[in-house]
């Protein structure tokens, strides 16, 4: 969703902040701006409506000077893109101004209140009322001012105010919404993300819940919501810059799928001593005694517990219930002893996970956490946390993030299965080489993509675990191609999906589970004699389908419940080759945003 920056020091802020929000155009933005702190105590703020290119314009034309400042791009959430609704917002005398990801629930009521005491609102935003409610609370203590302030919002929060009556600091907070503090040498930088701070340092601190801080350029100090100081240890972030940047590939998005063979092999080969699975022994002992496994996430997080419940059910005979978290925080779950729940979050900070999270911990049910990010909100509230080895991903759509969790829910379902089959895991440790065989045959998904890109309708279609990774298939597609695209359970052809095949329709199907190859050629025929063209993805050396299909897109040979690593490759290239064909930009699609921090 939206995203903030900030730095204090003794260089120029605005090149920084613009450099800094370009690390964030990921996120998704409408608008972005700045505001910076001038030596002579004066706030100058700089914002427009459009891409992060119309600010750098903006600031070209009229410069801002200061070694203070914060910066922002917004996600609309209430009211219009426009450049009055931008952030930063300030007070009615233009003393404060203020930065904020996140959504006040209760701004309506303290919209009214502050109308009551003479404020006069520019913007329709949220974001404003924080503004006037730090100003109101001000009385020379710019700390004490945000810490009155943030006691009365309901929501999620984290924001960055700077003052013009102190260009030598800026205070921010956090509740809900990521925020992470980055201390150099000679200065002192504040993001949404790790990869605006990489420049500057690999040395960070995150606050926690209901926590504040004051930055200056040579200072950082942590508070309770209360305004006790508290100690904070710091993190050593040990990506490497060039893994933030494209690399010569012409889209983050492509980077990142010709990057999973090695995100796959991180992942698998840190878990891997002397042919043995070795995952944290107090993750693998809660998972001895599981009787019952709860998988949560949202989107392709969700995908992967889907193909985990086909996998772990099939291996290891054990009961696993996948739920979106969007809706789990809202029901009552049934739990009870021997529950574990899984949370599956890319950025650990996804909002619907972490309420649901919370939500399990409060019933007594032990969780993991399955993340990407090091020291993120989800991973340091779950009982333990199972990291993925994907590294930085930049592109809004999920690719090196989606494999290696699945990798990670290979790994927990092969504990749970208690190494009976010793050949699992020798083919679970080919599926990284596997993958990167698959790549090289990218010109014949380029080719492909070329011929079809233009169909109307895209569906895919499987069974087990062919269905499961065949819904993040068609996530795939619409996210970045904004194409129709749609997912179903081939044996549900004939319950309702068939009405919508025609002639302007592919139809896709996963075919990797031997013994359903019959079916699978027979829900094909179907589509074929309703005018689809056909796309078959099955094993090299299957010829079941040749005389069916339109097309055949071959993968190497595995066992078959481990195909979703590699089949999923092939669906994450076509999505990438019809978006570049139509135009689009995979890497920023429209209305999306890489980390949901909100509802």
């Amino acid at each position: 969703m939206c995203g903030i920056v900030g730095y204090i020091g003794s260089d120029q802020a605005s090149p920084i902040l613009l450099e800094a929000l370009r690390k964030l155009e990921y996120r998704g933005y409408d608008s972005a701006g700045i505001a910076v702190v001038q030596e002579n105590h004066k706030l100058q703020v700089r914002k427009i409506k459009g891409r992060l290119s119309n600010l750098e314009l903006l600031v070209q034309q009229q410069p801002v000077e200061g070694m203070c400042g914060i910066g922002h791009t917004r996600w609309a959430t209430h009211g219009d893109p426009s450049d009055i609704n931008s952030h930063p917002h300030t007070d009615v005398s233009g003393n404060i101004a203020v930065v904020h990801n996140g959504i006040i629930e209760n701004h309506a009521s303290l919209k009214l209140w502050l109308e009551n005491h003479g404020v006069v609102f520019r913007s329709q935003t949220d974001s404003e009322v924080i503004a006037h409610l730090v100003d109101f609370h001000y009385n020379g203590d710019l700390l004490l001012a945000v810490m009155e302030t943030v006691k009365r919002l309901e929501g999620s929060y984290a924001i960055a105010v700077v003052c013009e009556d102190y260009p030598d600091r800026m205070v921010v907070a956090r509740k809900d919404s990521p925020l992470v503090i980055g201390i150099a040498d000679g200065c002192s930088l504040i993001a949404s993300d790790v990869p605006p701070l990489l420049g500057f340092t690999r040395e960070v601190q995150y606050l926690n819940e209901n926590e504040l801080a004051v930055l200056k350029a040579d200072s950082v100090k942590i508070y309770s919501i209360e305004g006790e100081e508290l100690e904070r240890e710091t993190s050593h972030i040990d990506w490497d810059i060039e893994a933030a940047e494209k690399c010569g590939y012409e889209h983050f998005m492509l980077k990142e799928i010709f990057e999973q063979p090695k995100a796959l092999a991180d992942t698998l080969s840190s878990r891997i001593k002397n042919e043995e699975i070795c995952l944290d022994p107090a993750i693998s002992a809660l998972l001895k005694e599981c009787t019952h496994l709860l998988i949560v996430g949202c989107g392709s997080a969700y995908h992967a517990g889907m193909v985990a419940k086909y996998v772990i059910e099939h291996f290891a005979g054990i009961s696993v219930e996948v739920d979106f978290a969007s809706e789990l925080r809202y029901r009552t779950p049934l739990c009870k002893r021997g529950d574990v729940c899984i949370v599956i979050s890319q950025s650990g900070e996804t909002a619907d996970t972490l309420a649901s999270l919370r939500l399990l911990k409060s019933l007594g049910v032990k969780t993991i956490a399955l993340t990407n990010v090091v020291g993120s909100t989800i991973s340091r509230e779950a009982d333990l946390v199972m990291y993925t080895q994907a590294g930085p991903e930049i592109a809004v759509a999920s690719t090196k993030a989606l494999t290696t969790q699945l990798m990670c829910l290979y790994l927990i379902a092969m504990v749970l299965e208690k190494g009976k089959d010793k050949l699992l895991l020798v083919k679970l440790k080919q599926i990284p080489s596997l993958a990167q065989t698959l790549l090289d045959k990218q010109d014949d998904i380029q080719r492909f993509a070329a011929r079809q890109f233009n169909k109307n309708k895209v569906f895919f279609m499987g069974r087990l675990t062919d269905y499961a990774i065949s819904m993040e298939s068609a996530l795939k597609l619409k996210e970045i191609s904004y194409t129709h695209s749609e997912s179903f359970a081939a044996g549900e052809l004939k319950h309702g999906p068939i009405a919508l095949v025609d002639e302007s329709t592919l139809v896709v199907a996963m075919c990797t589970h031997p013994s359903l190859y019959r079916k699978m050629d027979s829900n094909i025929k179907e589509v074929k004699a309703r005018g689809a063209t056909a796309l078959v993805i099955t094993f090299d050396n299957v010829h079941d389908f040749d005389a069916t299909a339109d097309e055949v897109f071959r993968i190497p040979e595995t066992e078959p419940y481990f195909t979703p690593m590699l089949t999923v490759i092939v669906s994450q290239l076509y999505a990438y080759y019809c978006s570049v064909l139509k135009g689009n930009d995979p890497d920023k699609p429209r209305n999306l945003a890489k980390s949901v921090t909100v509802e």
